[in-house]
């Protein structure tokens, strides 16, 4: 009895120690919470990273594209067939490196 009665004469008191509570462990944990602002933030990070390396490689492929396309570079066309088809002329020697 002497509980119910404490309760009901200390309401306020009691809501703002749950009150107080119930922010402070959102403020720390939770979905917007301090540690998921810290993952998000080193997702980013990683994202961030992972974009300017694709942005590089698609930068070299656009220019190997335009070397092809434009204005055809021939010494660049000549590397590129016999690096990829093992070509050579009769008078050359192939040696193949592993």
């Amino acid at each position: 009895m002497k509980f119910f009665q404490i309760l009901k004469t200390k309401k306020s008191f009691f809501f703002q120690v749950f009150l107080t509570l119930y922010i402070g462990i959102n403020l720390i944990g939770g979905e917007r919470g301090l540690v998921s602002y810290f993952e998000k933030n080193t997702y980013e990070k990683k994202l961030y990273t992972k974009n300017t390396e694709l942005k590089k490689k698609l930068e070299a492929i656009e220019h190997k594209n335009k070397l092809l396309s434009v204005n055809i570079d021939f010494d660049y066309l000549d590397t590129l067939y016999r690096t990829k088809l093992k070509f050579g002329t009769k008078d050359e020697i192939l040696i193949k490196f592993q």
